[in-house]
């Protein structure tokens, strides 16, 4: 049986993420555009561009109740935990799977991800590694799309767009522009029998720039 405090924490959490989402949802308006899927409650990897630390969040706002119960994001174990309020947020509103990058801590994500899988979990991943702060779509996959797609290739991995995000609010603004932001999810794609790596990152890479607005805000 969960201690009082466990059930505390837990409520505490569950309203926090309520407010969170409907915040997320007033202030840009965020919609989903099931384009290739629909939002059936299936294991899936979302795994999506990243131009704003608020593309997480959503993400995750747009998915249905029962999706979002059962979706965890992949993130940054240093950023997430840097103070009290962040870690709350990362650890018990997204249950984030959450990833030490220090060189110095020996940390394997692929253990972490593939426990988060076999336990039944879908996951959000940022497959470029960090923000995208160029002028270019998408920045070079790193491997671990492709190493999920090798572990476990029954899972769909669904590219998910988010658009305008960064537009709605700009580096340094504190109120926001009257953007609509839309979180646009694809048709899934498996790793290939003998598919290489650079093959399959490069098809994924395409199949999520291609669900990027022709005239992008």
């Amino acid at each position: 049986m969960k201690s009082i405090s466990s059930l505390a924490r837990s409520f505490a959490a569950n309203i926090a993420g309520h407010a969170l989402r409907l915040f997320a949802l007033f202030v840009t308006a965020a919609r989903a555009d099931w384009r290739g899927v629909g939002p059936e409650p299936v294991q899936r990897v979302y795994y999506a561009n990243h131009t704003s630390n608020g593309d997480l969040p959503m993400i995750w706002a747009v998915l249905p109740a029962a999706l979002r119960r059962q979706t965890r994001p992949v993130a940054a174990a240093d950023y997430w935990l840097k103070n009290r309020l962040r870690a709350f947020c990362g650890r018990d509103v997204f249950r984030g799977v959450l990833i030490d990058r220090r060189p110095e801590v020996n940390d394997n994500p692929m253990d972490k991800i593939l426990a988060a899988l076999d336990e039944g979990s879908s996951l959000i991943i940022f497959p470029e590694g960090k923000r995208n702060m160029t002028d270019d779509p998408l920045l070079p996959f790193k491997s671990g799309l492709y190493n999920i797609a090798k572990a476990r290739p029954d899972v769909d991995l669904v590219p998910t767009w988010v658009a305008n995000l960064n537009t709605i609010m700009p580096k340094g603004e504190v109120i926001p522009l009257p953007l609509i932001c839309t979180v646009t999810f694809g048709a899934p794609v498996h790793v290939a029998e003998d598919e290489t790596r650079e093959a399959f990152l490069a098809r994924a890479a395409h199949a999520l720039a291609d669900l990027r607005p022709e005239d992008p805000a």
